[in-house]
């Protein structure tokens, strides 16, 4: 398996941020070893993955502070200073609660509300049904990758990320991620076939972030998720050194009990703001 190490610091263009959202401080440390731009703007960061305009929520601002009434069309046209040929807008919030947002000020200027849940967890159980068939490992090599891109697309079929551009991008930042030391993707095989997966990013340091928890849907209710993130814990604390598991996921879904039942616990939310392509002006 690849290692983190303490030789992997993170990436200079992510130093001295300050950020206080631990989803959105290691949505930019991942950002970061991706290669894309962070810059500090004082009032506001930008995230530039340049890679992958396509990609929203690597293209975008986060605020210092929620915005205050009658400031929110003057982020909007901060972003398109910031990105004058995004068709989309995407703005975070460093906040780690719903409640400090006036939300409807947001949303009246047509931006859709992402709240997520951030879960923590500093060690990880075994999952209440374990998959035991199903042959658990790192992916490795062109034939893991092309089928994880395959699993990709069936999983985002028929949504607002399936593009196939952005989906081909994502998926060769995380395989850069991978060989290049920073944390494992880790697959669920059957009969030789990758049906879930996941991945698991450290910088070095004491923090690893879970990311893309993906089954596809003929595979689903069978443990795998579960089996996975467990034993993608194990390799974090472990291999990687982290003392801190993190995994971001939508509050309403069902798989954040997934996450629950192998040792994770709320700790905050994230919040952030965004407007479609296809949302209009």
């Amino acid at each position: 398996m690849p290692r983190g190490g303490a030789g992997h610091a993170i990436p200079a263009t992510l130093a001295g941020v300050d950020v206080h959202s631990l989803g959105y401080r290691t949505d930019l440390m991942i950002r970061a070893l991706e290669g894309s731009q962070i810059e500090d703007r004082d009032q506001y960061v930008v995230v530039r993955s340049t890679q992958n305009p396509g990609y929203w929520w690597g293209n975008f601002l986060l605020l210092a502070k929620p915005p205050q009434p009658g400031d929110v069309t003057t982020w909007l046209s901060v972003f398109a200073g910031e990105f004058p040929l995004a068709r989309h807008v995407a703005l975070a919030v460093d906040v780690t609660e719903v409640s400090a947002v006036d939300v409807d000020e947001m949303t009246g200027h047509g931006l859709r509300l992402q709240h997520n849940a951030v879960l923590t967890a500093q060690d990880v159980i075994e999952p209440p049904r374990p998959n035991t068939t199903a042959v658990i490992r790192p992916l490795a090599g062109d034939s893991d990758w092309r089928q994880a891109a395959e699993l990709r697309a069936v999983v985002n079929e028929g949504t607002a990320g399936s593009d196939p551009a952005f989906l081909q991008a994502r998926v060769a930042a995380e395989r850069e991620l991978t060989e290049s030391g920073y944390g494992a993707w880790f697959g669920a095989f059957l009969d030789g076939t990758l049906v879930a997966q996941l991945g698991l990013v450290s910088d070095g340091g004491d923090i690893a972030r879970y990311q893309n928890v993906e089954t596809h849907p003929a595979a689903r209710r069978q443990g795998l998720a579960g089996t996975l993130a467990w034993q993608a814990g194990q390799y974090g604390l472990g291999e990687l050194g982290a003392g801190t598991l993190v995994i971001v996921a939508d509050p309403h879904d069902i798989a954040i009990r997934i996450y629950r039942s192998v040792g994770f616990a709320d700790a905050e939310a994230q919040v952030g703001f965004e407007r479609q392509p296809d949302d209009g002006a």
